[in-house]
């Protein structure tokens, strides 16, 4: 073997062990006992997570544009819930296809960093042809309550909490999707958006054998077991990766998965994040992989009564401690 040879299979193993390191090896390790009894807390929780999956998806049922009506039944339903909770909320209007949508705002305002902002997001319309409770009632539900739950804290950073439009199909990843037109928004008014979380699909597990699938060579890596919350972003953001699977496994017993990888790895960039990355900002995902793992993906059986809520809770808990650490607050 020639020296330069040499060098060259030296910088690919120097890489690789990098790549691993940084990308797909997360602090901690991922919980593997038994869950203990849902707390009264939790409990209480899992009810709040319950019934707004039910008015999302069973009362109120698919939204999007092309069913404007419950499209903006949902967008009043959040406004009412945030404001419930005691935020002032501030709607953004803009018009697809004939039609106002909105991305509807609570922000809890930060004490000694208040320029410095938290953005947790997720969509609440629904693929055409679904109600859409996984996708993604579940994700707007977990907003709305971790909303609450802030709502008389007094974080060091600012929290905006934001119940986003049009990330599903024919909108996603152009400019009518409502995250990207927020996030064009945010960047036009030169705020600076220090964290952005999205949630998609937090609400479906599978403890049977073979229930997890992936992209190719991912499953060399990670369970086959469809029974963890994965967080993802892209190489750019994999401080915040390592930083929210860190604090996830620390304070939560529940299986979980990381992997800070290129955005372009089909499913890494499927959600409301990816609209951040645009606008060069860092952005994670709390997801339970649906595409690779939920049977009723995109599907009108997405139903509410599909979701395990005990374990929903359970997540929500953990990505609740996430927001704690990111904005600086004593748990």
């Amino acid at each position: 073997m020639s020296v330069r040879s040499l060098i060259w299979l030296i910088l690919l193993a120097t890489f690789m062990t990098w790549s691993y390191w940084s990308m797909i090896r997360m602090p901690g390790e991922s919980y593997d006992g038994a869950f203990h009894p849902l707390t009264t807390e939790e409990e209480t929780l899992r009810d709040e997570l319950q019934r707004h999956v039910y008015v999302l998806a069973a009362e109120i049922g698919e939204r999007n544009v092309f069913r404007r009506g419950t499209l903006d039944l949902a967008a009043d339903y959040i406004e009412a819930e945030f404001q419930e909770a005691g935020y002032e909320v501030e709607r953004q209007a803009y018009d697809v296809r004939d039609t106002t949508c909105y991305n509807v705002i609570a922000e809890l305002r930060g004490h000694t960093r208040p320029d410095e902002i938290i953005v947790v997001g997720g969509h609440y319309d629904s693929v055409m042809g679904s109600p859409g409770a996984n996708d993604n009632a579940t994700g707007t539900a977990a907003v709305l309550a971790l909303a609450r739950r802030f709502a008389d804290r007094e974080p060091d950073r600012t929290i905006r909490f934001v119940a986003l439009t049009n990330e599903e199909p024919p909108f996603f990843q152009t400019g009518n999707m409502g995250s990207l037109v927020y996030a064009r928004m945010l960047r036009e008014r030169r705020d600076n958006i220090v964290a952005m979380m999205s949630l998609e699909t937090i609400g479906y597990y599978s403890d049977e054998p073979g229930s997890q699938r992936y992209p190719p060579l991912f499953r060399l890596l990670y369970p086959s077991t469809g029974h963890f919350i994965g967080i993802i972003g892209n190489v750019r953001s994999r401080h915040l990766v390592r930083d929210a699977v860190s604090t996830f496994r620390e304070t939560t017993d529940f299986p979980s998965e990381g992997a800070a990888v290129p955005g372009w790895i089909p499913g890494v960039g499927w959600s409301d994040h990816w609209s951040f990355w645009r606008q060069g900002w860092p952005a994670i995902m709390f997801t339970d992989t649906a595409l690779f793992r939920y049977p009723h993906y995109h599907r009108a059986s997405d139903t509410p009564d599909q979701i395990d809520y005990d374990r929903f809770a359970r997540v929500v808990m953990g990505i609740e401690r996430v927001i704690e650490d990111w904005a600086g607050m004593a748990r």
